[in-house]
């Protein structure tokens, strides 16, 4: 294991702050993924449908607003489109357990909450992803992207390890009122940066948005490496769709697992991936960018397959079956999304990355939305232990589509290209260059 928190990347102040922020902010995040679905089923009593709707809503507003998000944040300074979504978010989240206060909470205002929250959110994610290479060297972005994910991985442990207790104590909405809190301090902090952002484009310079939305498109679409590995991310996104839509109720209403539990249950997959984030790195650098994203998809797919086989009438069993989804799929997911960030950090340039980052969300949005309707859907119908065989499908897909690509060859990272518009044939010829001899 190589450690994240070792590199140099920890005397560079600005990053730093980033990483707290993100930190808080994510314990925060995931509390609420956990008691948004607890407050519909345990306060509201909904079901398999208004489970997979209220979801849905999230991925709908990601998807609608998701390439404008992209063309306005390579349009600005990042730092502030991310303090005021944050901000933003703490807002619309403190409202649920305000209107829980006063017994006037209802699935409608869970419904906008979780869609306006999703708009900021995808604003967010466009800016952060975008804002870190201007704050940290090309040759740190593995290491940085491992140290993120390695706090989220802490974070997302201590979370979901006190969620679960929090909900049985507080109730779900007042749970959700500590993410509100931790959004306030993530802006806080991001405010203290001092360090300059590259300066935006000129108003003359700028292309219509939806000139620039296309250029963005056409850059993924060019470009072998980048395309692939949105393929492989939609992949990635229908299986947690299928995940996200059937686990709660699976969990609850077939396994009579608690709600304690499960948070538990959920915080091992913190741990998971706190040693996927550590082990990325120098995995990567052993045997290939390439090679470990594969592997990371399979075995994916791998922790999925133990989610359906967990047995009813045997609960040491089931929970037992329920860690070790969480043990090798956490982990492996976490390895595969830090060398896909940090094959796209390092591809794509500056002004071009927000548009490139809301591309790849949009069309993970698409998958997951569609696998999370199709999945509710099938969750009435056949059951919800039927449904969750199909999870692991994607993640199959998603390797599949690697293998087949010139990210199969993938080594170390690629050169960055510089222009918008890519030919195909120069953009795997520049990637290719940059390998090992023999390659």
């Amino acid at each position: 294991m190589r450690n994240p928190f070792a590199s140099p990347l920890w005397r560079n102040p600005s990053f730093v702050r980033v990483w707290t922020a993100a930190s808080i902010s994510i314990f925060g995040s995931l509390i609420t993924r956990l008691a948004l679905p607890f407050a519909a089923i345990l306060v509201l009593h909904s079901g398999a449908i208004e489970v997979a709707l209220l979801r849905s809503v999230e991925l709908v507003a990601a998807l609608i607003f998701g390439l404008v998000a992209g063309a306005w944040v390579d349009r600005l300074r990042r730092r502030p489109v991310l303090i005021w979504a944050d901000l933003g978010r703490a807002v619309l989240l403190a409202s649920i357990p305000l209107a829980f206060a006063l017994d006037v909470l209802t699935f409608p205002q869970l419904l906008v909450v979780s869609g306006l929250t999703a708009i900021l959110t995808t604003f967010f994610d466009s800016a952060d992803t975008a804002y870190l290479p201007t704050i940290v060297e090309r040759d740190q972005l593995v290491d940085a992207n491992a140290a993120l994910s390695a706090s989220g991985s802490v974070s997302e442990f201590a979370a979901f390890g006190i969620t679960g207790f929090l909900v049985q104590l507080l109730t779900a909405p007042i749970a959700i009122a500590i993410d509100s809190v931790t959004y306030i301090i993530s802006a806080l902090l991001l405010a203290t940066i001092r360090q300059p952002e590259p300066p935006s484009p000129p108003r003359a310079d700028r292309e219509p948005v939806l000139a620039e939305i296309r250029e963005g498109l056409r850059l993924v679409r060019h470009d072998p490496v980048l395309r692939a590995f949105a393929f492989a991310q939609m992949s990635l996104a229908a299986m947690f769709g299928v995940f996200g839509a059937v686990w709660f109720l699976f969990v609850l209403e077939d396994l009579h697992i608690s709600a304690a539990v499960l948070g538990v249950i959920a915080a091992v997959g913190g741990v998971s991936s706190f040693v996927g984030a550590v082990v990325a790195s120098s995995a990567a650098r052993r045997w290939g960018i390439g090679p470990v994203a594969i592997a990371g998809l399979l075995l994916t797919s791998l922790g999925n397959v133990f989610i359906p086989i967990a047995p009813a009438a045997l609960p040491i069993v089931a929970i037992g079956c329920l860690v070790m989804a969480q043990i090798v799929g956490d982990s492996a997911a976490t390895v595969y999304d830090i060398t896909e960030v940090s094959v796209r950090q390092t591809l794509v340039r500056d002004r071009a990355l927000g548009r490139v980052t809301s591309t790849f969300h949009v069309a993970a949005v698409i998958a997951q939305l569609g696998a999370t309707l199709v999945a509710g859907v099938l969750g009435e119908v056949i059951g919800v232990r039927a449904t969750a065989w199909l999870a692991p499908v994607g993640g199959l897909v998603g390797a599949a589509v690697l293998w087949s690509s010139p990210v199969r060859h993938l080594l170390v990272l690629p050169a960055a290209v510089g222009g918008l518009v890519l030919d195909p044939i120069e953009s795997a010829r520049a990637a290719h260059l940059e390998q090992p001899p023999g390659v």
